[in-house]
């Protein structure tokens, strides 16, 4: 199988999303010599819009809408995504065949001219592209000014560089990624800042029926993070989550068992509900299920309503 026509990955043309999938290609390459691995770059409506919040023009499935018409239209094979920007529910028809392995999930802290958010002066300017970063830092420093930052990487630095922002919060797999590790001024601590469900993790979303593809792709697969991964993901699942949703869901294993971290907020961070959780990591859903269910209890509904999730 491609022996005799390449394998095509969809792909989002921002730099990180090259980065993903050139790392999965080479791995495609060195794990099935002779295998002639292709890309397919796009441009999606996510990446067009630039100047207003994601959260007011349909979350982040705008990412990976473009490249599923793709594989549905059969002009690619797989297509590679940072897994907290796929929708918790996926269209009919598509599955997520791999979770790799994670990079560093935690969010970054980066500023020229400060080392750590608790130096910041009352007024200073952050800019984030989340509500879920926004709630959590509206939580703990009331007296910064949250601003909105869109565009890829390289732009987001740019704005910062030109003094629009006195420090920005980006993921740090993303800055690792790309090589702007000197950047990150510090890392802050799930304590800090809970990540996203999926953040630091890559996605390889492919065609169901396709078990040529799921063979091809299968060492690829990294269990320890889809099980960790798979328990986030269900949190945001239940409570709707969405980029309309402040909403951060985070595993790790500990003792071989899944300990799970999740939180729901007011944009304002005013109303912050926060929960754990602690299960098997055969049945990850159901820790999500349960941790949600614990939310819930708190009052998360109201939240939920409030924000017309």
């Amino acid at each position: 199988m491609f022996r005799d026509h390449p394998l095509i990955i969809a792909t989002r043309e921002s730099a990180l999303a090259l980065w993903q999938a050139h790392h999965v290609r080479d791995r495609l390459m060195a794990l099935h010599p002779g295998l002639n691995v292709e890309l397919l770059g796009m441009t999606t409506q996510g990446d067009r819009i630039l100047d207003v919040t994601l959260n007011k023009i349909g979350g982040k499935g705008l990412f990976v809408k473009e490249l599923e018409q793709a594989l549905q239209d059969g002009r690619a094979d797989l297509a590679v995504h940072s897994l907290k920007d796929v929708p918790m529910v996926l269209p009919d028809g598509f599955a997520l065949a791999v979770i790799g392995e994670r990079e560093d999930p935690r969010d970054a802290f980066v500023s020229n001219q400060y080392r750590q958010l608790s130096e910041l002066r009352p007024g200073a300017v952050v800019g984030t592209s989340s509500l879920r970063r926004e709630s959590q830092l509206r939580a703990r420093y009331p007296h910064l000014d949250i601003q909105p930052l869109r565009g890829n990487v390289n732009t987001r630095l740019r704005k910062l560089d030109e003094g629009q922002y006195a420090a920005i919060i980006l993921a740090a797999a993303g800055l690792k990624r790309l090589g702007f590790e000197d950047r990150i001024a510090a890392l802050l601590e799930p304590e800090q800042s809970l990540p996203a469900a999926g953040q630091g993790a890559l996605g390889i979303e492919i065609r169901t029926g396709r078990e040529d593809l799921e063979a091809l792709l299968a060492p690829l697969h990294h269990p320890e993070t889809a099980a960790c991964v798979r328990a986030e993901r269900e949190v945001s699942r239940q409570l709707g989550g969405s980029c309309q949703v402040p909403l951060g869901a985070f595993a790790i294993v500990r003792e071989g068992k899944l300990y799970l971290r999740g939180f729901v907020a007011t944009p304002d961070g005013k109303s912050f509900l926060h929960a754990e959780a602690e299960g098997n990591m055969e049945t990850p859903e159901v820790l999500g299920q349960q941790l949600a269910q614990n939310l819930r209890e708190q009052g998360a509904d109201a939240i939920l309503t409030n924000l017309g999730a």
